[in-house]
């Protein structure tokens, strides 16, 4: 490995990364979580013939304190990638993540995402054709394969490393699978011990017990969090510290603040960038609300499955306080309620 590619793979080594991920990959959210500790940001995904057509342009902007932001492409034309990742990187990316592991009908209709695990030799032109076209550090992420009958990421994975892959992103289900049942992290493993070039293994994060799990149990030095952060932005901090942070209610309220301050700044302070930003954080409520306080006991007591396949709708334990259980309501007029206390800073602790 030339020392070139070798620093190209350093980029990916010994991080803990925020997945791509449409909506919740937005920028004030990626500011958010960057603040929190995530070593890579990434836009949404970006479909590569709209980006060369002109469309796409605003998925491509970041954050000054992205310092380590990516574009992550989608497509299923060698041209095309390859043209979308030079205009990525000439708008600021530091690095390139193409997407074959896109599970959504639209985009595996057409040819790309995971549909392209079904042509591992197709998808290595794809990956050479990127690795030509820009000098940035190359991501590829892909899953365990498309369907459970055929997990192939052992052949698919070596091929986009000899295709100049400085790392693979491993999601550790099948795109059949979609984002139900635990993942494999044993296939994980497997192609991470097979690479010389990292693994960043993608799956089923919550806990900074389930960080140390899957360092004790493979050899996967890098990870990628996608729900887990959605739920607490504050997880890359647990992940980092090795230990859970246990926020009060008006420390959960600051933090929601701290997102909408991130919003308005972004879409505006005016009559239309607020409705834009509680159309965002009506969704990350969607979310916010599952947030529990789970403890180690708790963790080792719901093996071997992760805690993020649990679904507690009880307000956290223990807790009768009000403003608790408005925080764990997943009722959409409890969301709406919070997004105007958040608005009027009347909240404990503003």
């Amino acid at each position: 490995m030339d020392a070139e590619v070798s620093d190209r793979s350093a980029f990916f080594t010994d991080v803990i990364a925020m997945a791509p991920m449409a909506v919740g990959g937005n920028l004030p959210y990626r500011r958010l979580c960057r603040e929190y500790g995530a070593d890579l940001t990434c836009s949404e995904m970006v479909l590569a013939d709209k980006l060369v057509k002109g469309g796409e342009g605003p998925l491509l902007r970041s954050h000054p304190s992205e310092e380590t932001f990516g574009a992550q492409l989608c497509g299923k034309h060698a041209d095309t990638l390859a043209e979308a990742a030079r205009i990525a990187v000439e708008r600021g990316a530091r690095f390139i993540d193409l997407n074959f592991g896109c599970p959504i009908d639209l985009v595996v209709q057409r040819g790309a995402g995971s549909a392209l695990l079904k042509k591992p030799r197709k998808l290595a032109e794809l990956v050479v054709a990127v690795r030509e076209a820009v000098p940035v550090p190359l991501s590829v992420k892909i899953r365990t394969g498309y369907s459970e009958d055929r997990q192939n990421a052992s052949e698919v994975a070596p091929l986009a490393e000899a295709a100049g892959a400085d790392a693979i992103v491993l999601h550790g289900r099948t795109r059949q699978q979609r984002y139900k049942r635990s993942a494999n992290w044993q296939i994980v493993a497997d192609v991470a011990s097979s690479l010389r070039i990292p693994v960043i293994g993608n799956g089923d994060l919550l806990t900074p017990w389930d960080l140390e799990r899957r360092r004790a149990e493979t050899s996967v030095r890098s990870f990628l969090v996608a729900r887990g952060c959605l739920i607490k932005p504050w997880i890359f901090r647990e992940l980092r510290d090795g230990a859970p942070w246990f926020p009060t209610v008006a420390e959960r309220w600051a933090v929601m603040r701290r997102y909408l301050d991130f919003a308005l700044e972004h879409f505006g302070d005016d009559d239309k960038g607020r409705q834009r930003a509680q159309r965002f954080l009506l969704w990350h409520l969607g979310f916010w609300h599952r947030w529990r306080p789970y403890t180690e006991d708790d963790f080792r007591a719901h093996l071997p499955e992760s805690l993020i396949q649990r679904r507690d709708d009880a307000p956290p334990r223990g807790d009768d306080d009000p403003e608790a259980a408005l925080l764990a309501s997943a009722d959409e007029a409890d969301h709406a309620r919070i997004w105007r206390r958040l608005l009027d800073r009347d909240y404990p602790g503003a």
